[in-house]
C-alpha cells in the first residue's frame, strides 16, 4: 500500500513535543533558539495573564523564557493531543506552572493551571510562528 505522507508531520509533532520539555526543562539562550526560525512569531491571544494578548519575535521570545525562569520555579506541560499535518502542528496542552515570586495576590509557591491549544508553524523542522491560546484556570 502506497504511503501517502513522508513523515514530516510526525517530525513536526516530535519537534513540537521536544520544544515544549525544553521550555518546561527552563531552556533559554541558543538552545531555545535552536527551535526557531529568524523570523519567528508568537501570537499569545488575550487571556488573564495577558488581558490584551501579545505578539513577540524571536528576541522577545528569548527575552520572555529569561524572566519564565524568574516568575516559575517549576512548569510542565502534558501533551493530551496532538494533531498535525504537514507544516502545521496543533497541540493540547496542560500546563502547570508554580510561582517563585508573588503575582499579585497569589504568594510564591501558588500554583497555576492552564488549559493550552497550541498551534505551530514550521519550515524545515523549525517553528516559524506559534500561536497559543492560554485558558488559565482562575486565579486564586
Amino acid at each position: 500500500m502506497e504511503s501517502f505522507t513522508d513523515g514530516t508531520a510526525e517530525r513536526n509533532v516530535e519537534r513540537a513535543v521536544a520544544y515544549h520539555e525544553a521550555v518546561a526543562k527552563g531552556a533559554t539562550g541558543a538552545e531555545l533558539a535552536a527551535f526557531f526560525t529568524p523570523d519567528a512569531v508568537h501570537r499569545e491571544l488575550p487571556n488573564a495573564l495577558f488581558p490584551d494578548g501579545a505578539v513577540r519575535d524571536l528576541a522577545a521570545i528569548l527575552q520572555g523564557a529569561e524572566a519564565g525562569r524568574e516568575r516559575l520555579s517549576d512548569q510542565t506541560f502534558e501533551v493530551l493531543n496532538a494533531v498535525a499535518t504537514g507544516d502545521t502542528v496543533a497541540l493540547e496542552v496542560r500546563w502547570t506552572g508554580t510561582l517563585a515570586r508573588p503575582l499579585g495576590a497569589l504568594p510564591a509557591g501558588h500554583v497555576l493551571r492552564a488549559h493550552i491549544a497550541t498551534f505551530l508553524e514550521f519550515h524545515d523542522g523549525l517553528i516559524t510562528a506559534q500561536r497559543n491560546y492560554d485558558c488559565y484556570e482562575p486565579l486564586r
